[in-house]
């Protein structure tokens, strides 16, 4: 019994500091932002603020620009969700083919994801802005237009860039993911599949998937959350113009917070996407699991 309460005693101090770390930076901070949620909280009531309920949640659900960010946060997570994980389960499998130069492949194709996002995106910004290099090389080197087109200064143009380089960004990670659950499959099952007279498409679709699926689950719900969270390359890209149409949900809490001092409003919005997020990992598990049924 001592040496038994001894123990607990050491494994208590040694997760102590790593607790405390926690609490002060995680569950502090997200205790009283769910607070701040309820108040009038801006720059003019920091020190008295008035408690007001659920109208900030009413604000920001009755808020025109709200639908917007959240429309352009959905559409950037169903195009580049898909996009990362196909383009990385390609690259994965025709790494897992070959014997040669394997570990050099990797790295060249994860350089972007250690990329700073600031810096990848001042460079998509260069290359897609109206005199940036996109527009030389169509007038100046291949005629195909005669004016420059303006990439960046429509809604869905700006977004379409900054879903090019959150593709662009995700394939050598989701890569790493892939290739690593690809030679966790046994060799047998390839085996006993092309005995049976199987061709390459039957082993993908029978074999290669079903033994990953845990590992496409992982990648989806990540990156889902990843496709909602997305900030830096908005911000430095387009920075919400024109007007707000190409801001997504953390640029817009980020505007209403620290732009217009509006924190309850953030507060709220920031729970509101949370709770978003929380459904479509559950709806995405629901349907796994009745595939593997």
């Amino acid at each position: 019994m001592k040496t038994s309460r001894k123990s607990k005693i050491q494994i208590g101090l040694l997760l102590l500091p790593g607790l405390l770390v926690f609490g002060i930076f995680t569950i502090y901070p997200i205790l009283k932002l769910f607070i701040m949620s309820f108040f009038e909280w801006d720059f003019g009531s920091m020190l008295s603020h008035r408690f007001i309920g659920l109208e900030n949640y009413k604000e920001v659900l009755g808020d025109e620009y709200f639908r917007t960010v959240f429309i352009n946060s959905l559409v950037y997570t169903l195009v580049t969700v898909p996009g990362q994980m196909l383009a990385g389960f390609l690259v994965a499998l025709l790494l897992n083919q070959i014997t040669r130069f394997k570990v050099g492949y990797r790295v060249l194709y994860y350089l972007p994801v250690i990329t700073s996002w600031v810096v990848a995106s001042l460079i998509f910004k260069y290359v897609f802005n109206t005199e940036g290099l996109l527009n030389y090389f169509l007038m100046n080197i291949v005629h195909i237009t005669s004016a420059n087109v303006r990439w960046l200064d429509t809604r869905w143009g700006g977004m379409t860039v900054a879903m090019l380089l959150g593709i662009w960004k995700g394939i050598g990670w989701n890569m790493v993911v892939f290739l690593a659950a690809l030679q966790t499959v046994p060799t047998d099952l390839y085996e006993a599949a092309a005995i049976d007279g199987a061709t390459a498409w039957d082993k993908m679709w029978n074999v290669t998937i079903p033994s990953i699926r845990g590992t496409i689950l992982f990648a989806l719900v990540m990156l889902t959350i990843g496709g909602f969270n997305v900030f830096t390359s908005i911000k430095m890209i387009t920075g919400g113009e024109p007007g707000h149409q190409t801001d997504v949900i953390l640029t817009w809490m980020y505007h209403k917070a620290f732009s217009t001092g509006k924190f309850g409003y953030a507060a709220a919005l920031s729970f509101i996407t949370t709770v978003v997020l929380a459904i479509l990992a559950v709806i995405q598990f629901k349907l796994m699991q009745q595939k593997d049924q």
